[in-house]
């Protein structure tokens, strides 16, 4: 893959996750699979907001759907996208401390 094709796809995965709902949802599917009737009740928001956001990170290579019966059920297809959640999660507390120093 050519460096220019790899940070185009870079950032498809990162527009993917850069909305607070869709990190909600990847990471209650980093707990387990769950219905989209599921989701929607966990966002708060309609059936058709919520799908949206899945095929999105469908699209981005980030969440698996399954038939099972009358039922689609989603999952995380790369479990390591909490691996990259833990490493924002230490910039922020680094940058809260930075500037609890400063005020301080």
């Amino acid at each position: 893959m050519r460096q220019a094709a790899r940070y185009a796809a870079r950032a498809t995965v990162a527009k993917a996750l850069a909305h607070p709902t869709r990190l909600l949802i990847v990471d209650e599917l980093a707990k387990r699979e769950r219905c989209v009737c599921e989701l929607t009740a966990l966002v708060g928001a309609d059936i058709s907001t919520v799908s949206k956001h899945l095929a999105l990170l469908r699209n981005a290579g980030l969440v698996n759907v399954e038939r099972r019966g009358a039922s689609m059920l989603y999952s995380l297809k790369c479990p390591c996208v909490s691996d990259f959640f833990a490493c924002v999660d230490k910039v922020i507390s680094n940058q809260a401390r930075e500037q609890m120093a400063l005020a301080g």
